[in-house]
Parts: C-alpha cells; structure tokens; sequence
C-alpha cells in the first residue's frame, strides 16, 4: 500500500466533479487500500478520492477506530429534517475549522468493493461526514458552507 499525497485546497482538481466508478478493477481496489492507509496516516475521519487526486465517485470513512466505511459511487438518499451545527475541518484545508449546519441523520447509498448495492443510515458525526465526503465528490468544500470560520485563538479557549 501507499500513502497518496493529499491535495490542498489551492488545486482546482478539488473544484471539479467526480465520475461514477463503471467497474471495479484492481486499479480501484488498490486506489481503496492506498486511500485507508493515507487516511489513517492523516488521522481524519473521512477521504474522498479527489483529494488524493483521483476523480472519482469513491469515499471512505471512519468516524470510529475500526470501523472503516468504504463507499463507491455513494450518493445521499435521505435525510432527517432535524440538523446539527457543529464544527469541521478538513484534511485538504489544514488547521483551518468552520461551522457548517448538516442534517443530524443522513442515509447514503453505494456499492461495496464487491460492486454490491447497499444502504448505510448515520446520525451525528457519521452523518457530517457523509455530507462532508460526498461534497467532494462535487467540488464542494466545507468552506463553502460554513456560516463562519473559526480564528485560531478561539480554539484554544477551551
């Protein structure tokens, strides 16, 4: 495996839409695994192949030590009317957070490694990331949508 350099958030490549994943080759497998061990090197929640350069409809996330999601060509079926305002970073935006509003439960769809269809339900932090992984498979980032960016200094109230 390898550990894939992540893109910040001054590369356009970030800006630009994901295509869906057609089959699933060992060159999209391999792309998962090197995609896990950058993550868990990074130590975040969440990864989106075009942050590691590679525009495709692929995520990972895993908001407990473990507890890997893996998602390919995932897209948010439902979500809760109820909503959480809370704080996000990023590992494409570094040492920078925001607040940003997100539903408190999301339910995605996607396809496993295996190409099989499934359907995964997240409250709380599970559910921030999916929003969060799956903006980027549009060109969105955090930043777009946060109600406010935190200074540093507010940060190390606490």
């Amino acid at each position: 495996m390898a550990i894939l350099k992540i893109l910040t958030k001054e590369d356009e490549l970030l800006r630009k839409k994901s295509r869906p994943v057609d089959e699933i080759t060992p060159r999209i497998l391999r792309l998962l695994d090197d995609m896990k061990d950058t993550l868990h090197k990074a130590n975040g929640a969440g990864l989106a192949a075009p942050q590691v350069g590679v525009l495709r409809r692929v995520v990972l996330v895993e908001t407990e030590p473990g507890d890997l999601i893996e998602l390919i060509n995932p897209e948010i079926i439902e979500v809760s009317e109820e909503r959480q305002e809370g704080m996000e970073g990023c590992l494409s935006v570094p040492n920078e957070w925001g607040i940003v509003d997100r539903p408190m439960t999301v339910t995605v769809k996607a396809q496993n490694r295996k190409g099989e269809w499934f359907t995964m339900t997240g409250s709380e932090l599970k559910a921030r990331c999916f929003c969060h992984e799956l903006d980027h498979l549009d060109g969105i980032l955090y930043t777009d949508k946060a109600s406010k960016m935190l200074d540093p200094d507010e940060l190390d109230e606490d």
